[in-house]
């Protein structure tokens, strides 16, 4: 039996302008939930609310102060909202070169962890919602970040600065990952497919930073349900402090049952993870935050007459505490530590067993400083502290390394509308010094354009397995970007268009059957991305529903010479032509979810696979402020894609070419159900 308390709702309503002319696309909201909705294009805003007694409502617009009012809710229809211009200072300017900032940015293309759920094609999943985005390549076999024509290791993760050695779950061989992180975690995401700054190092395309949510306010506690895993979580609140946990077991086992596949496991994908995190804030000036998650995941599955047998445990935990020393200054300080336990039964042949153990430590001091009104500047340092063990048949190795690095950023407004990044990065492995110049020069003509040219170098060490083998004397690859970025944006329209260039050296190339830094190679090719909005209108007392559509298209021409190629080619993983197309409409407690993905075939010794093609939707119906139920169908039309060739070329396809979801999600301590479990 399942009881609802109904209660009724209030219609918030009223106008925006700067007091000459009205504002179209201001964000107005209340503050602590998701109610609320952009003005139309006569500055008006109407949305409904079951909010009751006094709430704060804000209004915010880009170039603009931020507008609150505080008061009785019945009263909030047919205000008058007034925003005042303001004085662009260095700390304001969000440069967004080759960036997409999801979360905590009201100037630009922004995405919550609501946002990440409902993409058409995500499951939830962080990884799949940013595959949306320009300048991402569509790898199905593992399902990992590409970026520019750049291997998926070549992205980095970090969580509030620190690094995280392995951000993805495991699987078997040509199996799609998902990434380990819930996006209820974060409050801030900063993709960057190239060209950041020197606080970044061992990436050689793109970074993933995440900020993890504030301390909370109020307790929460919630659980969800669905077909492949279920889970429970919740915070407690204290006056400056919050305590949260989160448990979840994901299980093939009845999916498996119900639907049926092309691979036969011998036990089903399994996946049981913990977190938890310990927020306390020392008055405004400083904040500590702790985070540990750690996963446990088997499964088992017949290939090649074997019995493949998988088990890994991926642990990661970081500390970081952030304070305000005066006059400007802030510190920040953090440790960080990954380890990962991954053990295989008949790896590659019956009766052998594969054993790998990597563990890295995340050092980090920073210092920032705001000079002025038009001068900003930080510095670092930090270390990675390295180890890793290999046995598997005869192969053994044990491999330790650290890598020291040091940062310098300087921000400077050289006039009103013209922005000067110069940053630069040295890092040392062994005694090898490597120098790292950056730098980004951004126009900012009006609120709707940006130019910017971004230009650097960046390094990353090879993989483990290539280090050993080279005895631990090989040195850093190393990569260099041009990117030229055009930007511009209205309340309803966003348009982005970045040519970019990039250039490889010292890559590992396999000669004469020894891994040496003689391969090399390029990545061109250009990002267009589009994003329209169509806010809610009333009318004759019919209010239509909100649509939300983008379009991303990435042309990529990337060739390379490195690890076993015998010439310089295509990468394997790269497809020239990659398109997606997305659409959310919401209409009263109905939100639909719609995407089309398009990449063309990509080049393998056996010859060309066809193009890849797949059309995902969803549908999210808010049955209570407190219970949602979400529904998501993949590859709706059922296509069988090519997503490579084997060395025996046998195409390589998914075990499945649909994938259904149903879940229902509950927040039992509090007022949404966007917060169950997830901090």
């Amino acid at each position: 039996m399942t009881v609802c308390n109904v209660t009724a709702q209030t219609t918030v309503s009223g106008l925006v302008s700067d007091g000459k002319e009205s504002l179209a696309g201001a964000n107005v909201f209340i503050i602590g939930t998701i109610d609320g909705c952009l003005t139309d294009s006569l500055g008006r805003f109407s949305f409904t609310t079951f909010q009751t007694g006094e709430v704060t409502l804000k209004a915010t617009f880009m170039g603009f102060e931020d507008y609150t009012l505080t008061a009785e809710v019945s009263q909030m229809h047919d205000l008058t909202v007034r925003l005042k211009e303001r004085a662009t200072t260095i700390h304001e300017v969000v440069v967004t070169a080759s960036t997409f900032s999801f979360g905590k940015s009201d100037n630009f293309k922004t995405m919550d962890a609501l946002d990440v759920v409902m993409a058409g094609n995500s499951c939830g999943d962080i990884v799949a919602a940013l595959q949306t985005l320009p300048g991402t390549q569509k790898v199905g076999e593992n399902g990992k970040l590409y970026v520019r024509g750049g291997e998926s290791d070549e992205c980095q993760t970090f969580v509030n600065g620190m690094h995280v050695l392995v951000p993805y779950s495991t699987n078997t061989e040509n199996t799609a990952v998902r990434g380990r992180f819930s996006p209820f975690l974060f409050k801030g995401i900063n993709f960057s497919l190239g060209g950041y700054g020197g606080e970044y190092g061992q990436a050689l395309s793109s970074v993933l930073p995440m900020e993890t949510t504030d301390a909370a306010t109020s307790d929460k506690f919630g659980v969800s349900a669905s077909l492949v895993d279920s889970n429970v979580g919740g915070t407690k609140a204290y006056k400056n402090s919050s305590l949260s946990f989160n448990a979840a077991l994901t299980s093939m086992g009845l999916y498996d049952r119900l639907f049926t596949q092309r691979q036969v496991f011998s036990r089903p994908y399994r996946k049981l993870s913990g977190e938890a995190q310990f927020k306390k804030e020392f008055g405004a000036s400083r904040v500590l935050k702790s985070y540990v998650g750690y996963d446990l995941t088997s499964v088992g599955q017949y290939i090649d007459g074997r019995n493949l047998s998988l088990k890994e445990h991926n642990i990661y935990a970081n500390v970081t505490h952030r304070t305000s020393m005066g006059r400007g200054y802030t510190l920040l300080t953090g440790i960080a530590n990954s380890s990962v336990f991954s053990d295989i039964d008949n790896a590659r042949m019956a009766g052998d067993h594969y054993h790998n153990f990597r563990n890295e430590i995340h050092l980090k001091a920073e210092v920032r400083k705001v000079c002025s009104d038009v001068l900003k500047l930080s510095a670092g340092v930090e270390d990675y502290i390295r180890n890793s063990t290999l046995r598997y048949e005869v192969s053994h190795y044990q491999l330790d390394y650290n890598i020291l690095a040091a940062h310098i950023d300087a921000q400077w407004r050289i006039i009103p509308r013209v922005f000067l990044n110069v940053s630069a990065r040295a890092e040392m492995m062994r005694t090898d010094w490597l120098l790292m110049p950056r730098a980004t020069l951004t126009y900012i003509p009006s609120h709707r354009l940006q130019f910017s040219f971004v230009a650097g170098r960046y390094s990353q060490t090879p993989a483990d397995d290539i280090l050993a083998q080279s005895q631990n004397t090989f040195g850093q690859s190393t990569s260099d970007h041009a990117i030229l970025s055009m930007q511009y944006k209205t309340p309803t329209v966003l348009l982005r268009i970045e040519p970019y260039w990039k250039k490889y050296r010292h890559l590992p190339l396999l000669e004469e059957g020894v891994y040496r830094p003689h391969g090399y190679g390029t990545s061109r090719g250009v990002d267009v991305f589009v994003d329209l909005s169509f806010p809610a209108k009333r009318g004759n007392g019919i209010s239509k529903g909100t649509l939300t559509t983008t379009l991303s298209y990435s042309f990529n021409d990337s060739e390379r010479l490195y690890l076993d190629y015998t010439e310089v080619r295509t990468p394997d993983y790269a497809s020239r032509h990659n398109l997606r197309l997305t659409a959310k409409y919401a209409l009263g407690k109905f939100i639909i979810g719609l995407a089309e993905s398009y990449a063309s075939g990509r080049y393998f010794p056996a010859g060309k696979t066809p193009h890849y093609n797949s059309v995902d939707m969803n549908l999210t119906y808010l049955l209570s402020p407190k219970v949602i139920v979400y529904t998501s169908l993949n590859n709706i039309f059922g296509r069988t894609n090519v997503f490579r060739y084997d060395a025996n070329g046998s195409p390589v396809v998914a075990s499945r070419d649909r994938f259904l979801y149903i879940g229902i999600f509950v927040s039992l301590k509090n007022n949404k159900a966007y917060d169950i479990s997830n901090f």
